[in-house]
């Protein structure tokens, strides 16, 4: 295996460099892994590399696992190996607070939410929005500490069917109604699995708008499959925030590393 080098593949756009500007990434990383068979390849190096590369203050992602047997012992004796940590705690670049939770458990292992913060985080939490025993979802909730403001963060990886999408969503109001402070500055960022673009209104009802820069082509916020991107599946949602652009990076080495890519949004305070 050949560790690959992401910057080569796209040109990231350098962080701002404003202090008042905050920087997010959410990313699907697929647990990891890519392929099937004997073609299936651990990519959980590269995807510390891509990471890193981002250079966002957060970074949701999903599809995390903290421990899979069948495939530690498949990859543990490979040439880069299996981490000996969990997912999130592995990709986490230097200094990077770290928040975890599962979301699905699984006959060899688990997967789940996590979120990799430049700043400061609190106590996370988590709730479970499963709405049907084959598809195991969840919520990870983090305040992040920003400026001396506390912003709340949450990580999601919503169902695959557009009913269950919709109760989800309502779980996610509740949720936040419940353990939100009014009015307090509010991500929600992550896989929602929206193929026909049809969530940006019940999430305007609970408050929250899309992240989207007008000035831009819609290529900035394509991101599945990784390939050929023509869907728009990641994404960040804000109240009290405002967005500044975005940016989808893309090449050889992203396509590679996940079926998703990564979305990156930079965003101010209103």
């Amino acid at each position: 295996m050949t560790a690959l080098k992401p910057l080569q593949s796209t040109l990231l756009p350098p962080a701002s460099g404003d202090s008042q500007v905050l920087r997010v990434a959410t990313y699907n990383i697929h647990k990891g892994v890519r392929g099937v068979g004997p073609r299936k390849r651990l990519e959980i190096h590269n995807l510390g590399l891509g990471i890193e590369a981002l250079d966002a203050d957060l970074v949701f992602l999903q599809e995390v696992r903290l421990h899979h047997a069948r495939d530690a012992r498949q990859f543990d004796r490979t040439w880069f190996g299996w981490p000996q940590q969990g997912q999130a705690e592995f990709l986490a670049p230097e200094g990077y607070d770290v928040a975890y939770r599962t979301n699905a458990v699984t006959r060899h292992g688990e997967h789940g939410n996590a979120l990799l913060s430049r700043w400061p985080i609190g106590e996370p939490g988590h709730h479970d929005v499963s709405d049907h025993p084959f598809e195991q979802r969840g919520l990870l909730h983090v305040p992040v500490q920003w400026h001396g403001v506390t912003l709340h963060t949450v990580v999601a990886h919503l169902g695959l069917i557009h009913a269950s999408r919709v109760r989800q969503v309502q779980r996610l109001a509740a949720y936040i109604d419940a353990h939100v402070p009014r009015g307090a500055p509010l991500l929600v960022a992550g896989d929602f699995n929206d193929w026909g673009e049809k969530l940006d209104a019940p999430m305007g009802e609970v408050g929250l708008s899309r992240a989207l820069a007008a000035h831009l082509p819609a290529t900035h916020r394509l991101t599945f499959p990784s390939r050929v991107p023509v869907f728009a599946l990641d994404r960040v949602y804000m109240r009290g925030l405002a967005c500044r652009s975005t940016f989808v990076p893309r090449g050889g080495a992203w396509a590679r590393m996940s079926d998703h890519l990564p979305l990156v949004v930079e965003l101010e305070m209103r």
